[in-house]
C-alpha cells in the first residue's frame, strides 16, 4: 500500500502529494482555504466539495452540514483526512491585499528599509530606498496564523491553549523574515544596506510577534501588558537577511487599539489639524479615533467580523467571488462581483449595500425585521435574518462609539470636518449606503476612504523613528484611551443605533 496521497485541487488544477491520513487543513491554508474557527469544527467556512474518491463525513460534518450538502458531498476541510486519492474543489479566493502609493514628505536617509503593515488576516510589506523614498519591491500574503483563528479572539483563544503563543509567534517571524528575504531578492539589493524594519499592526498581533503574553486581552479590563515601542535585531528572529538590522514593531494606544491606528494618525495628519477630524478602521475589529491637534481620544468595538464577512450566513472577505456592490434595477436586486466570477459569497461592502437597498425596497424595516423572508441577491445567495442582527450589532457599535467619543472630546458629530476611513473596507464600501443605514451619519463629501494608512504611517515611521528615542511619545501623550463599556450612556446609544434610520 502507498505511505502517500495524491490531492487534485479543483479549479486550479494543482496536484498535492501528501502522506496518507494527512489532515486537509495542513496543506489547503496554503492553497487558499480559510478556518474561520481555527479549524475547532465550529463553522462550516472551510468547505470543499469531493468530486471523486473518497472522504467519509465526520461527526462534526452531520452536525454542521445539512442532509443536502452532505449528499452533495460537501465536507469540512478541518476535520478530513486524506486516506485515498481524492478531488476535490475549493474557492481559490485570492485577496486583494491593499497596499499604498501615496506620495509623501520625507528627510532622504542613507540605505534601505521596510515597511509591513501586520494585519490578522493579510500582511502587506514594502521595500523603500530611504534616499529617494522609492518603494523597490512588494510583497502581500495571507497572515500564517490565521489557519488558527480568523479573527482575534479566536486567536486569542488559540494562543492560550498549551504551547499556542509559541506556535504563534515562531509563524509569524518566520513568514515575515522569509517576506524580507523575499523583497530583498525581488529589489536585487544588499542585505547588509537594510538599516531598519518598521511594523505596525493591532495589539494582538504586537504581542504576539514580540513575545508578549495576550492573556490580559481575554479578560476584563483587557489592558495591554506592554504597549510600548519593542525593538529587536533580525539576528534576534532568526532571520536570514540583514543580521544586524533593527526591527521596531511601533507602540498601541491601549486594549485593542494597535500601533496601526496610530500609524494611521501620522497617515492622515490628523494630529496636525485645527478642526477635529476622526478616523475609522472596520478591519477584524473597529477602532476609532477623534481628535485635533490639541488631544485626541480613541477606542475600539467588537465591530468588524461582520464587515469582512465573518458571522454572515453567506459572508467572505473582499476578494474574488466576492460581491461587492449591491443595488436595484426596477427594484431587483443587481450586484458586482470582485473577479467578475459566479459570486461565492458577500463581502462588508456588498453587506451594507445589500442592506440599503432592502431599506429603500421596504424590505427591511427600521427595526431590522425582514418584511418578506430572506432577501435573494443570486439563485445561491440569501440574506437571512440573522445576518441583519450581526450588521445591526456591528454598525450599533460603531456609531454608538463615535458618538461617545465626539461627546467625550466636546464636539457635535457635523462639527466633524473630515472621516478618514482606513483599510480595505473604506476603500470599497459606497458613502451613501453607510449613511442609509446610520453607519456613517456624515455627508458623503465629509468621508474620505485613506487606503492603507497603516502601511503609509509605517512608511513614514522609517525616516522619523530615532533608535535612541521614541519619536512617538510626544504624540501619544495627546491621546488617551476611552473603554466605552465604562461609559454608562454607551449601551443606550448602542441600542438606539442599532436601529435603521427611517
Amino acid at each position: 500500500m502507498s505511505e502517500t496521497v495524491q490531492i487534485k485541487l479543483l479549479p486550479i488544477g494543482k496536484v498535492l502529494t501528501v502522506p496518507l491520513g494527512t489532515l486537509l487543513q495542513d496543506v489547503l491554508f496554503a492553497q487558499g482555504v480559510e478556518f474561520p474557527c481555527g479549524g475547532r469544527g465550529r463553522c462550516k467556512g472551510c468547505r470543499v466539495k469531493v468530486l471523486s474518491g473518497s472522504l467519509p463525513a465526520t461527526h462534526d460534518d452531520e452536525r454542521l452540514l445539512s442532509k443536502a450538502e452532505l449528499a452533495d458531498h460537501w465536507r469540512l476541510a478541518c476535520r478530513a483526512k486524506a486516506e485515498s486519492d481524492i478531488t476535490i474543489e475549493l474557492a481559490q479566493w485570492e485577496a486583494t491585499v491593499l497596499l499604498d502609493d501615496s506620495p509623501f514628505d520625507f528627510r532622504p536617509r542613507d540605505g534601505f528599509g521596510i515597511a509591513i503593515d501586520l494585519g490578522t488576516t493579510t500582511i502587506a510589506a514594502q521595500l523603500l530606498d530611504l534616499s529617494s523614498g522609492r518603494v523597490l519591491a512588494v510583497r502581500t500574503a495571507l497572515n500564517a496564523q490565521a489557519r488558527h483563528g480568523a479573527d482575534i479572539m479566536s486567536r486569542i483563544e488559540f494562543a492560550l491553549q498549551a504551547g499556542g503563543d509559541a506556535v504563534l509567534e515562531k509563524l509569524i517571524r518566520d513568514q515575515l523574515g522569509q517576506m524580507v528575504c523575499d523583497l530583498i531578492d525581488a529589489a536585487r539589493v544588499n542585505a547588509t544596506g537594510l538599516s531598519k524594519v518598521v511594523i505596525v499592526g493591532n495589539t494582538v498581533m504586537h504581542h504576539l510577534f514580540c513575545g508578549i503574553s495576550v492573556e490580559p486581552l481575554s479578560r476584563y479590563p483587557f489592558e495591554a501588558e506592554r504597549d510600548g515601542l519593542q525593538t529587536f535585531s533580525a539576528r534576534d528572529l532568526g532571520w536570514k537577511s540583514g543580521n544586524g538590522t533593527a526591527v521596531h514593531f511601533l507602540p498601541c494606544l491601549g486594549s485593542f487599539v494597535g500601533s496601526d491606528i496610530l500609524a494611521g494618525i501620522m497617515a492622515t495628519q490628523m494630529h496636525k489639524h485645527a478642526a477635529p477630524s476622526a478616523l475609522i478602521d472596520l478591519g477584524t475589529n473597529g477602532e476609532i479615533v477623534v481628535g485635533n491637534c490639541e488631544r485626541m481620544l480613541c477606542s475600539s468595538t467588537a465591530a468588524g467580523p461582520a464587515f469582512e464577512g465573518a458571522r454572515i450566513s453567506c459572508g467572505m472577505r473582499a476578494a474574488t467571488g466576492a460581491i461587492s456592490e449591491v443595488h436595484a434595477v426596477e427594484r431587483r436586486l443587481q450586484c458586482h462581483v470582485l473577479g467578475d466570477i459566479p459570486a461565492r459569497g458577500i463581502c462588508g461592502s456588498g453587506l451594507v449595500d445589500a442592506a440599503a437597498t432592502g431599506l429603500d425596497l421596504g424590505l427591511i424595516q427600521s427595526s431590522g425585521r425582514l418584511t418578506q423572508g430572506d432577501i435573494v441577491i443570486t439563485p445561491q445567495l440569501s440574506l437571512k435574518q440573522g445576518d441583519l442582527r450581526e450588521l445591526q450589532l456591528a454598525k450599533g457599535a460603531i456609531a454608538a462609539g463615535l458618538r461617545i467619543l465626539a461627546q467625550q472630546w466636546g464636539v457635535a458629530l457635523s462639527d466633524v470636518s473630515t472621516v478618514y476611513l482606513a483599510g480595505a473596507f473604506g476603500n470599497y464600501i459606497n458613502r451613501a449606503s453607510a449613511r442609509r443605514i446610520g453607519l456613517l451619519n456624515f455627508p458623503p463629501e465629509k468621508v474620505f476612504p485613506a487606503g492603507n494608512t497603516a502601511l503609509l504611517g509605517a512608511k513614514l515611521a522609517l525616516f522619523n523613528l530615532s533608535e535612541q528615542d521614541d519619536a512617538f511619545t510626544e504624540l501619544r501623550r495627546k491621546i488617551r484611551h476611552v473603554s466605552l463599556s465604562e461609559d454608562p450612556a454607551f449601551q443606550e446609544m448602542f441600542v438606539d443605533e442599532m436601529r435603521f434610520p427611517e
